[in-house]
């Protein structure tokens, strides 16, 4: 069975190197992407089965707007979107997919840190639901 693709969308370098650790640990490829444009650009290349996106990059809202735009396209509407983010701790809000699914089109939401064991877990499960 080929290896299962998790794009990693954050600008944060160094927490791209230690997912990118943990997932390929776990026989998945690792590929990233720095903005929510340059994610969209690999998307376009097809290959991924499921997508850790970040709120906060070059704009503070870019991941929401991220997950819309890979929502409205028919060729990525389907893939697993992991919302991993820091966001509820800086700006005190709180998100949910369940109750928020207006402007959050994700399968689900982890607040950064997260534990490896807890990532691989939502990760399995939103690969499931594909």
């Amino acid at each position: 069975m080929a290896k299962k693709t998790v794009l990693i969308i954050d600008d944060d370098a160094d927490f791209v190197a230690a997912m990118r650790a943990v997932l390929e640990g776990a026989g998945y490829a690792a590929p990233s992407a720095a903005s929510g444009k340059e994610g969209l650009a690999r998307l376009a290349q097809g290959g991924v089965d499921c997508i850790i996106l970040d709120v906060m990059m070059t704009r503070d809202t870019e991941g929401f707007h991220t997950a819309e735009e890979i929502r409205a396209n028919p060729a990525t509407a389907k893939i697993p979107i992991v919302m991993l983010t820091a966001i509820s701790e800086r700006t005190g809000f709180e998100f949910s997919p369940k109750t928020d699914t207006d402007y959050l089109p994700v399968d689900a939401f982890i607040k950064k840190p997260v534990e490896p064991e807890v990532l691989l877990k939502t990760i399995a499960k939103a690969l499931k639901k594909k």
